[in-house]
C-alpha cells in the first residue's frame, strides 16, 4: 500500500495524463492514496515545495542573465548616463534612481562610501523618475545640468538631491544653480529638451525590460537587486562577481 502511495506521489505531475486513463474507480482510489500518504506524511509537500522554488529561483537567474546580456551596451555604456567611481574598475555598479525615494535616500551614503572605500567599482547612475512631478522635474533638471555644464556639475546636482529637505519646485532648481555657479537659463531652456525627454525615456524603456519595478534597483555586473541592500551586502556581491 504504501508503495503504491509512493507511486503515486511520483507520478502526480503525470497525473492529467493518468487520469485520462483511468476508469472512474480507479481514478477514485489513485486520489484517495494520495490525498492518505500526503495527510500522513505532510514533509513530503514541504520538500516539494522547496524543490519547486529552488527551481523557480534558478531559472529567473537564467532568465535575468540573458536579459543581462542581450542589453548590456544599453546598460553599462549608454553614453548619456553618468558614470563615476574608478572609469576602469573591474567590477560595474548601476543604480536605477529617484530623487523622490526614501530608500534611494537611504542607500546614498552607503554606495557613496562602497564606491569610495573600494576603489575599484566603475559607477554609473541611471535617472527613472516614477515617483510623480517632482521626480520628473529633478531628473530633467539634473540631466540639463549635465547637458550644459558637464560630469561634475551633474554630480554635485545629484548629491544636493539626496541630501534635500524640501518640495522640488523651479524656486528650489533656482537657488541650487546659483548656489554652485550654474546657467539657470541655460538649464532651464535645456530642460524640456527632446534630448532630456530621449534619456528619461529609453531608461524607462529599458527598465521595463529588465521587469525593474521600483527604486533604488542595482545592477553588478550579472547581479540584480531590487530595492535597498545595505552597504554590506552590496560589497559581498561585488566580491561574489569578482570571484565570478
Amino acid at each position: 500500500m504504501k508503495r503504491l502511495a509512493l507511486a503515486a506521489v511520483a507520478a502526480s505531475l503525470a497525473l492529467p495524463v493518468m487520469a485520462q486513463e483511468m476508469t472512474d474507480a480507479e481514478r477514485q482510489v489513485f486520489r484517495s492514496e494520495v490525498r492518505d500518504y500526503l495527510m500522513e506524511n505532510p514533509e513530503v509537500l514541504m520538500e516539494a515545495i522547496q524543490v519547486l522554488d529552488q527551481r523557480q529561483q534558478q531559472q529567473q537567474a537564467a532568465n535575468e542573465s540573458q536579459i543581462l546580456s542581450q542589453n548590456a551596451d544599453a546598460i553599462f555604456n549608454n553614453e548619456a548616463d553618468w558614470v563615476g567611481g574608478n572609469p576602469d574598475g573591474d567590477v560595474t555598479l548601476v543604480e536605477f534612481m529617484d530623487y523622490r525615494c526614501g530608500y534611494c535616500r537611504q542607500a546614498f551614503a552607503e554606495v557613496e562610501d562602497l564606491v569610495k572605500t573600494d576603489g575599484n567599482i566603475r559607477f554609473v547612475l541611471k535617472e527613472l523618475p516614477i515617483l510623480g512631478e517632482q521626480s520628473t522635474l529633478a531628473s530633467r533638471f539634473a540631466l540639463a545640468v549635465k547637458m550644459t555644464a558637464g560630469d561634475d556639475a551633474y554630480k554635485s546636482v545629484h548629491d544636493q538631491f539626496f541630501t534635500l529637505r524640501g518640495d522640488v519646485n523651479e524656486a528650489t532648481l533656482q537657488r541650487i544653480a546659483g548656489d554652485l555657479g550654474l546657467d539657470w537659463p541655460a538649464v532651464k531652456a535645456e530642460m524640456d529638451s527632446d534630448a532630456i525627454s530621449k534619456v528619461i525615456a529609453d531608461n524607462m524603456a529599458l527598465a521595463q525590460t529588465l521587469q525593474v519595478q521600483g527604486t533604488p534597483t542595482f545592477i553588478i555586473d550579472d547581479t540584480i537587486l531590487r530595492g535597498y541592500v545595505p552597504q554590506e551586502g552590496m560589497a559581498r556581491i561585488v566580491a561574489q562577481e569578482r570571484k565570478g
